[in-house]
C-alpha cells in the first residue's frame, strides 16, 4: 500500500511537470529574422492606411450641454475635457450615436479609392464603449444597439480587399474596477477625486480587458493589426495590463498579427525616445503621433499617425483641414524615410463622412493611381537623409536644434529603381540629384503612359535630368530612374 502523503506529493509533482511542459509547448517559439520579415512584409509594403476614430463621442460632435467644448483638439476625449462621470456621459452620448445602414461600406470604399492598403478602427476608445457584441459587460454596441459594428466594418473592409486592424484602448473610463488612482500619468475624467464606488480591484479590470481582447481575436476571422493605446511611464507593461501574457494570448489566436508597442511606456510620441526604447518583444512597430521623424528611424518599423484636421474624433467646430498638397507630400515624405502613413478620419455619430474627408482621400487616390508604384513596396531614400538642415537658432520642445525640411524633392527606392518625387519644378528644365550607384539605363515620368525617355546626364558628382517644360502634377511629379549595378 502506498503512503497517502507521498502519493499525493508525487501526484502533485507529476501535475506540475506536466503543466510546465504544456506551458512550454504553448509558448510562442522564438521568431527568426526570416519569419519576422515574412510576417511584416505586407505591412512594410503597404505604406498607407486609413485610421478611424469613432465612438459615442462622435455623436456629441464637440458639444456638451449644447455648447462647443473647443474648436480644436481631440474631441474623442470630450468626457475627460468636461470631467463627466460615466453615467452622465453615457446618458448624453448614447442617444446621439445612431449608426446608419451601410456606413462601413462607405469607409471601406473611400479607403480603397484613396489607395490605402489597410484600415485600423477603434473597437473601444478611452470612454470604454465597445463597438462589438460581448459576453463580458454591457457597455457595447451589442447590448445597447443590438448590432455588432466591428463585424460590419470587418466585412466591408474584406469586401474591398483591405487588411483589417483593431485599435483597442487599454484605458477604460467606464469600468468600475479600472484603478485610475494607480495610473497617475494616464488621463481620467474624475482624477483627483475618490472612487465613487470605493476601493477598486484593478486585477478584475485586467481580466475584463483580456476577456474582451480574446473575443476580438476569436470572433472576426484573421486580424492583421492590433493597435494598443496607451501606457505611461508610471503605469505600463505587466503591472498595468499583464502585457506579456496579453501579447502571448493574442499571438496564440492570431499568429500573423502585427502590433504596435503602446502596451509599454516606449509608446511616447517623441520619435527619439521611441527609437531608444523600442524592442521587438514589446511590439512590432512604433508610432510617432502627429509628426514625421526628421531623418526617419533606421532599423525600426514605424508608422506616423496623423489627423486630417486637429481632432481624431468628429467635431463640427474643427475646420482646420490639411491641404491636399500637405497630405500627399506627407505620404511621400514618410515613405522616403521608410515609414507608414496612417491617416485618420472622424466619422459623425451616424457613421457618415464630412465632404472635406471624402475630398481629401479622393485627391490622394487620384495621385496614387498615377504614382502608387513609387510608394507601395518602396524602401527609403538612396541618398542617406532628408533634404533640409538643422537650424541652431530654432529649438524643438527638448531644446535641440529644429530640423527644417526643404520641400524640393524626395526619393523612394526599389531594386534597380530610384523614384524622384519633385515638388519644385525647375524653371530651366534641369533637375539635379546627387551621384547614384550603378549605370543609369532609363529615366521617365510615371505620369507619362508612353514612358518617354528623359535625358539623364551622369557623372561622379551627380545626375542632371532634362524635364519637360511643365510639371505633370502641381503637388508632386515622379521621375523613375532605372539603374544597373
Amino acid at each position: 500500500m502506498k503512503h497517502p502523503i507521498k502519493s499525493r506529493t508525487l501526484a502533485a509533482l507529476t501535475f506540475i511537470i506536466l503543466l510546465t511542459g504544456n506551458l512550454n509547448t504553448q509558448a510562442q517559439p522564438t521568431e527568426t529574422k526570416e519569419q519576422r520579415d515574412a510576417r511584416m512584409g505586407w505591412w512594410r509594403d503597404a505604406r498607407f492606411g486609413m485610421f478611424v476614430h469613432w465612438g459615442l463621442y462622435s455623436g456629441l460632435a464637440g458639444n456638451w450641454n449644447g455648447k462647443p467644448v473647443g474648436k480644436s483638439g481631440g474631441m474623442e476625449w470630450i468626457q475627460q475635457l468636461v470631467k463627466a462621470d460615466t453615467e452622465t456621459y453615457a446618458a448624453a452620448a448614447l442617444p446621439k450615436f445612431q449608426p446608419r445602414p451601410g456606413f462601413a461600406r462607405e469607409w471601406a470604399k473611400l479607403a480603397k479609392q484613396a489607395g490605402c492598403r489597410y484600415l485600423v478602427f477603434t473597437t473601444k476608445h478611452h470612454e470604454g464603449f465597445g463597438l462589438y457584441a460581448s459576453k463580458f459587460g454591457d457597455y457595447n454596441a451589442g447590448a445597447k444597439l443590438n448590432r455588432d459594428l466591428v463585424k460590419e466594418i470587418v466585412e466591408a473592409c474584406r469586401a474591398e480587399g483591405l487588411r483589417v486592424g483593431f485599435y483597442h484602448s487599454l484605458i477604460d473610463w467606464h469600468h468600475d474596477q479600472y484603478d485610475y488612482t494607480r495610473a497617475k500619468g494616464l488621463p481620467y475624467p474624475l482624477a483627483g477625486r475618490p472612487s465613487p464606488n470605493g476601493p477598486r480591484d484593478h486585477a478584475k479590470y485586467i481580466d475584463y480587458l483580456h476577456q474582451q481582447v480574446g473575443e476580438l481575436m476569436s470572433n472576426y476571422g484573421p486580424v492583421d493589426v492590433i493597435w494598443w493605446d496607451f501606457s505611461a511611464k508610471d503605469f505600463q507593461g505587466d503591472e498595468a495590463w499583464r502585457a506579456t501574457d496579453l501579447i502571448r494570448e493574442v499571438r496564440a489566436k492570431q499568429p500573423q498579427i502585427v502590433m504596435n508597442n503602446r502596451l509599454f511606456s516606449a509608446a511616447t510620441v517623441t520619435p527619439s525616445d521611441e527609437h531608444q526604447k523600442f524592442t521587438t518583444d514589446r511590439g512590432d512597430f512604433t508610432t510617432p503621433e502627429q509628426q514625421i521623424p526628421a531623418t526617419g528611424m533606421p532599423g525600426v518599423d514605424w508608422e506616423t499617425c496623423m489627423t486630417l484636421n486637429t481632432t481624431w474624433g468628429y467635431s463640427e467646430h474643427d475646420h482646420a483641414w490639411k491641404s491636399d498638397r500637405a497630405l500627399i507630400r506627407n505620404l511621400i515624405d514618410i515613405a522616403s524615410k521608410g515609414g507608414n502613413y496612417l491617416l485618420n478620419i472622424g466619422p459623425k455619430g451616424d457613421g457618415s463622412l464630412t465632404p472635406e474627408t471624402v475630398q481629401s482621400f479622393q485627391a490622394i487616390g487620384a495621385w496614387m493611381k498615377v504614382n502608387g508604384e513609387a510608394i507601395y513596396g518602396c524602401g527609403p531614400t538612396a541618398f542617406g537623409g532628408e533634404v533640409g538642415a538643422f537650424d541652431a537658432e530654432k529649438k524643438d520642445k527638448h531644446g535641440k536644434p529644429l530640423f527644417i525640411p526643404a520641400w524640393d524633392w524626395r526619393c523612394t527606392t526599389k531594386p534597380g529603381k530610384l523614384y524622384i518625387h519633385i515638388f519644385q519644378w525647375p524653371e530651366n528644365g534641369k533637375f539635379e540629384i546627387p551621384a547614384v550607384k550603378g549605370k543609369i539605363t532609363n529615366a521617365y515620368l510615371l505620369a507619362d503612359p508612353q514612358q518617354t525617355a528623359l535625358k539623364a546626364t551622369q557623372s561622379d558628382t551627380g545626375v542632371s535630368i532634362s524635364l519637360p517644360e511643365k510639371a505633370p502634377d502641381a503637388i508632386a511629379s515622379v521621375v523613375c530612374v532605372e539603374t544597373k549595378e
